[in-house]
């Protein structure tokens, strides 16, 4: 952070507490111990939290930040923008280093994986043709959908198995699905193949940044869009857009602002006109001045522990979770093993009135479509994921 941005150093800080926990596989008694404290405003609670959405819990030093960027203000006025910036430019460094962008710049703020999608379709000539699935998020498929209606594009929709990537000029994809939290498999592959065929590939990866290890640049990858889900636990605002080296130099997008100019406050207007370097030609308006105050110190929790380490114990969580959701349920919930993301899953008819009446019971989980989906974290004890296992099963009984 600049001078402009009080910094904070104090046990609340996620380094000194990571560097407590150590190396190696985490384990309930030094997570309970070193990490716990970190969230003593959330921990306060008195719900077992399991949702999978946007709305992760967050540090405590997260407000730490957010009242220092808003000081900023009123101490600073028109002068706060130095600090705010370089907060920003801390923003793209973290996720580049999440997502293995090979630069910063590749990086591109948005305020919503949607946003992303639509600065790529606006960067696309004449009316392509988009390959996508039937599983992507709801903002991804009515953006695609709106465009189809609006004659901007051409859409095939298959389920992602049977995604056909030929005669497609740009494919749109999820790493995780989000309903169920299944990995695609096969992913290289398929990008290869349509890239080989002369497509672009847009990877979704919100349900996978923070989970499982990814490296965009390995990849091959020509867009990827993501936020601070629940795993890196920024909340929602604080989303973004990856465009490869090459692309990013280029392509032009027609969402567009003075921040992507070569020089945005000399407020020069050259014909034609002259952006920014790299992928810096890719950003738009006045960007929102607290959206990376709010990201940083859970990426940098996310980061600092390591999402191998949190990929493990979460795994051990999903077991011990599926385990006792059987055990009172008599149902076997989807997504214990490796080939699933985050989150465990229960197919029910009624996932949103369960969703609701566990909320009744002091258990928070969420539910999409038909699937009630239940996320443990490092913050949940292996007896907070067996009595919420208890609750659900008492509410079925019923």
């Amino acid at each position: 952070m600049s001078k402009n941005v009080t910094a904070h150093h104090d046990a609340r800080e996620p380094r000194t507490a990571l560097a407590s926990l150590g190396r190696g596989a985490l384990n309930a008694e030094r997570l309970s111990k070193h990490v716990w404290p970190l969230f003593s405003r959330v921990r306060a609670r008195k719900d077992i939290y399991l949702a999978n959405h946007s709305l992760g819990r967050p540090l405590d030093r997260t407000a730490d930040d957010v009242r220092a960027s808003l000081d900023a203000w009123y101490r600073d006025l028109g002068d706060a923008w130095a600090g705010w910036l370089v907060e920003r430019e801390r923003f793209r460094s973290l996720i580049a280093k999440l997502v293995g962008a090979p630069r910063r710049d590749c990086i591109i703020p948005k305020t919503s994986a949607g946003q992303g999608l639509r600065a790529v379709l606006n960067a696309l000539s004449g009316k392509p043709r988009i390959a996508t699935t039937d599983g992507e998020f709801d903002s991804i498929d009515i953006i695609l959908r709106s465009y189809r209606e609006r004659g901007r594009i051409e859409l095939r929709v298959s389920p992602w198995r049977e995604l056909a990537v030929t005669q497609a000029n740009l494919v749109v994809l999820s790493s995780v699905m989000f309903r169920s939290g299944e990995i695609v498999t096969g992913l290289p592959r398929m990008i290869r193949a349509a890239q080989s065929a002369g497509a672009l590939v847009l990877l979704d990866v919100y349900h996978h940044a923070g989970v499982l290890p990814l490296d965009l640049d390995n990849l091959g990858v020509d867009f990827a869009i993501g936020g601070s889900y629940k795993y890196t636990r920024g909340g929602p605002g604080a989303c973004w857009l990856y465009v490869r080296p090459g692309l990013a130099e280029t392509m032009r997008t027609l969402d567009t602002g003075w921040f992507a100019k070569k020089d945005p406050f000399a407020y020069l207007r050259p014909e034609p006109p002259q952006f920014g370097p790299g992928g810096d030609a890719w950003l738009e308006s006045t960007p929102p001045a607290f959206t990376y105050a709010q990201a940083l110190a859970g990426l940098e929790f996310t980061l600092g522990i390591g999402v191998e380490r949190l990929r493990a114990y979460n795994l051990r969580q999903k077991r011990v979770l599926v385990e006792a959701l059987f055990a009172a349920t008599g149902i076997t919930a989807e997504g214990a093993s490796d080939d699933y993301g985050a989150f465990v899953s229960i197919v029910h008819p009624k996932a949103e009135q369960l969703a609701a009446a566990l909320a009744v019971k002091k258990v928070t989980v969420d539910a999409r479509g038909d699937r009630l989906r239940l996320c443990p974290d490092v913050l949940n004890s292996d007896e907070d994921l067996e009595t919420a296992a208890d609750r659900l099963g008492a509410l079925l009984k019923d």
